[in-house]
Parts: structure tokens; sequence; C-alpha cells
């Protein structure tokens, strides 16, 4: 999976890397943030919180028209400068009256146009690395490592933002509401390291640029020598994919309840102190050793030296080793505090998406691999589970409203051990590996050649969709409603969505 890659991979998967970094540093606060600053309630949180996701995930639509008619390269550096004017903003303490709002409102315009700038072309770089036939066999392996550099990114970003404004409250004598646009400034400082690696590598994938115009050329030719698909299978495809975005509506709903009332949850129902095994899943280091261990497993079983197979064995050892150490130096409980548990989610998905790929590369050979849209299907189910197992773990709390003031009270108050939620992570990020870039794949490869371009750009509307829908469950919790009603809307959704997609499976395989 890592080798044979060309150059420019490396170089724009750590630029990625470095903005993806300072964006999940600002989302693993910002719903805290709207309330702690402004003292909004749940509900109105939660809408611009989940408003600001549909932004982000809309508007790489209009990035990649921009994109077509200015080049990928010059709207990626755009969108990295209009990113940091906006993060920018967002770190000045401007206070809590009508005018920071209203700086707050233009940062995130400015933030989710940069962001749609430089998201999806960054993406459409990375795909023409590999129309140089000599990588194009590595194509599917090098967008797992692409995905994976923006996990690691997300992994170490709530951390960060924890410890920033940890020392911003204790060393500066700045106040909870104050630390959170320290948290903010780091993203500034990422996308600086970020323009920096992408512009230090330039020389590594330059030629993508400097061929831009040749390449459509080339395009334009290839779809014009292309067979035409009838006009009755251009609707019957353009049908299928409009059943499966619908799905994919729900999904990124359901899923994006991390920032919102998975951390809510967090704050308020979950043990804020841990101890033992445990306590260690709370240190991202320690999280990276456990990373480093299923490689070095996966280098044992697939390497063909005896060397490789022993660089491994010492990686493991090593690992190991630190977990050891570290485990020793525990004393006394760890504090917990709610942004941590966003870090889970990329954790598992760096350290699962080999385990994906060598389990399906498996099935593949037996013949048995499903199909794309039969994993869609699957994953959704996933996702339900993952939200019955939230239920369950809620029965016999409080209401959330009345935890809430029962917390600013200083009242004791029932909490549930944090296994709850890094479970639901874990059974989470099981259903995003099967999703979203199955998802991505069935959507290059079902598409009519005349309209792939909108249908990708549909996809991305698709998921912009869900997420101005992630409000919802936060207006539920804003209403008082039951925990256990919240996560069981949340099951039922992905449930139905499941069994929509088996009833129509036999017409989706049939294009795809």
């Amino acid at each position: 999976m890592f080798e044979g890659q060309p150059k420019g991979l490396w170089a724009l998967a750590l630029a990625n890397t470095g903005e993806r970094f300072g964006y999940y540093t600002m989302l693993a606060v910002f719903l805290l943030f709207l309330q702690a600053n402004f003292g909004w309630e749940t509900g109105f949180a939660s809408g611009v919180y989940s408003t600001f996701l549909m932004m982000v995930y809309f508007l790489p639509v209009i990035g990649g028209i921009a994109a077509d008619r200015f080049g990928f390269g010059r709207m990626v550096t755009t969108g990295i400068f209009i990113m940091f004017i906006g993060y920018l903003i967002l770190s000045l303490p401007l206070g809590s009256d009508l005018i920071a709002a209203s700086s707050m409102g233009l940062a995130l315009i400015l933030v989710s146009l940069g962001t749609g700038l430089f998201k999806g072309n960054l993406q459409v770089m990375v795909g023409r690395l590999y129309d140089d036939p000599k990588f194009a066999d590595k194509r599917d392996s090098g967008f797992s490592l692409f995905y994976m550099a923006i996990n690691i990114g997300a992994m170490f970003a709530p951390t960060a933002a924890i410890k920033v404004m940890e020392y911003a409250q204790t060393n500066l004598g700045i106040s909870e509401a104050d630390s959170y646009h320290f948290a903010f400034a780091v993203a500034c400082i990422s996308l600086i390291v970020s323009i920096a690696i992408y512009y230090a590598f330039s020389g590594t994938y330059k030629h993508v640029i400097a061929q831009e115009g040749k390449k459509a050329d080339k395009a334009k030719k290839a779809d014009a020598n292309q067979p035409e698909l009838s006009a009755a299978e251009t609707k019957e495809r353009i049908i299928c994919l409009c059943l499966v975005f619908a799905v994919v509506i729900f999904f990124w709903m359901a899923f994006h309840q991390n920032g919102n009332t998975l951390t809510l949850f967090a704050r308020d129902f979950t043990a804020t102190t841990s101890e033992g095994v445990q306590a260690m899943a709370f240190d991202v280091t320690n999280l990276v050793a456990c990373i480093f261990i299923v490689y070095g497993l996966f280098g044992i079983f697939q390497s063909s030296t005896s060397k490789g197979r022993g660089i491994s064995a010492l990686v493991i050892i090593a690992a190991a080793a630190f977990l050891y150490v570290k485990y020793g130096m525990l004393s006394g409980p760890t504090e917990v505090k709610a942004p941590i548990f966003q870090q889970f989610n990329p954790c598992y998905v760096v350290a699962l998406t080999p385990v994906s790929v060598a389990l399906f590369a498996w099935l593949g050979r037996k013949g048995m691999e499903p199909s794309s849209p039969k994993k869609i299907g699957i994953g959704m189910l996933v996702a339900a589970s993952a939200f019955c197992l939230m239920a369950v773990g809620s029965l016999g709390l409080a209401l959330p409203v009345d935890q809430a003031e029962a917390i600013k009270a200083g009242e004791q108050v029932a909490r549930v051990d944090a296994n709850w939620l890094i479970t639901t992570y874990l059974v989470l990020t099981f259903a995003e590996l099967l999703l979203s870039p199955i998802g991505i794949s069935f959507v290059s490869k079902v598409a009519p050649p005349k309209y792939a371009g909108l249908m990708m750009g549909l996809w991305f509307a698709a998921t912009a969709i869900g997420n101005q829908l992630v409000m919802i469950p936060g207006l539920m919790w804003g209403a008082n409603m039951p925990l256990f009603v919240i996560w069981s809307v949340l099951a039922g959704i992905c449930l139905v969505s499941a069994i929509f997609i088996f009833s129509i499976l036999k017409k989706l395989e049939k294009v795809s």
C-alpha cells in the first residue's frame, strides 16, 4: 500500500494534514464555544454548528466550478489564504455582543469558502498524479493513504485544543470563554505549516498544474471517443445515484453528531475522570503507539523478506514497551474533557484502514466481496447499531436540560462510563469505512460520462444537506427530550435507510 506511490502524494497529503488539523482543532470545541461565549441555548447553537458544516461541504461544488475556469492549483492556494483570514478573525477575543457574533459569522463564511476552494480541488490534484500509467494501479491505495493523512491531523486536534485552552487559563489567567480563541489560533498556525509544505515540495506535483490545460483537452477527446449511453441508460444511472444520495444525507446527519449531541453527552453525562487501562486511551500518544502495533502486525504477515518482518517486530516491541512505561507512570485518576472523545474516530480510521483494505482484498480473491451498494447498506446497519448502543447506555439518565441545570447548580449527577462513547465511535468508524470511500467510488463508476462532474457535485451537496440536518437532534436535546428517544430516532433513520438500500439493491448492482 505504501510502496510505488508518486512523490507528489506525500506533499499533497501532508499539506492536507496541516489544514485538517486546524479545522478539527476548531471543530472540536466550536459548539462548546458558542454556548460558553454567547450563552446560546443548545438548539440555536446546534443550528449554527450544523449550518457551518453544511457550508463546508456544499461550497466544494462552487470550488470545483471555479477550478474548471481558473485552475485547480490556483484555487487551492487561494482557499488556504481565505481560510487563514477566517481563522484569524475567530482567534480574536471580541466579546459576546452583536459585533462579535457578526464577526464570527463572517469568519465562518470565509472558512467555509476557503475550504470549498481547497478541499475538493486538492483531491483532484491527487487523482491526476495517477493519470501516469505507471501509477494507475496504485490509485485506490493512494487515496486510502490520503484519507488516512486527513485523519492523522484530526486525531491530534482535540488534544491540541484542550492543551492550548488549559495553558491560556492556567498560565495566562484567561477566562474559559476567551480561551477558546487560543484553540482557533492553532488553526492559523497549522495553515502556515500547510502552505509551507505545499510550496516547499511543489516540484513533486508541479507537472499536474502545468498540464491542466493539456489534461482538459485530452479529457474532452476521451469523452468524445467513449460510447454514448442511451437516454434510458443515462436516466437509470442518474436515478440510482440520486437514491444513493438520499441515503447519504441521513448517514452524515447521524455521523456528524460527533461534534454535536455526542459532545454534549460527553460533557454532561460521561464520567469526568478515568483510571487504569481506560485512562491510557485519553492520551493521544498511546493511541499512536497502538497504531504502530497494528501496522507492525501487518508488516510481519505481509512482508516478503525476513528483514522487513524483523523491522516490523522491532516496531511492535518498541511500541509495546512505550505503552508499558506510560502505564507505569499513571498515578490517580485522569481528567477527561468532552472534546477529547473526538480523537477516537480519526484514530480508528488510521488504524483500521489497512484492515479494511486487506479484508476486502481477501474477500475479493474468494469471490465473496460485497458489491459497493451492499457495502453502503451494511454501513447504514452498522451506524444504526452504534446509536442503539447509545440508547442502551442512556437508560435511566436524566433529561438533557435538567442535567445541565443540575451541573450548573453544583449538584451530584449520574454519569456513565466513558467506554460507552469510546465503543460508539469505534462502531461509527466501521460504518464510515463502509460508506464514505465506497460511496465516492460508486459515484465515479456509475455517473454517466457527460454528467460525471455534476454527480460528484451532488455527492457533496447530499453531504451538505446531511450536515444541515445535524441540528435536528440538537433541537431535540434543547427541547429536553429523553436521551433514549434522541438516539433511537438516529438509529431508526439509519435502519430505514439500510432497508431502503437493500430494497433497491438489484437495481443499484445492475448499473454498477
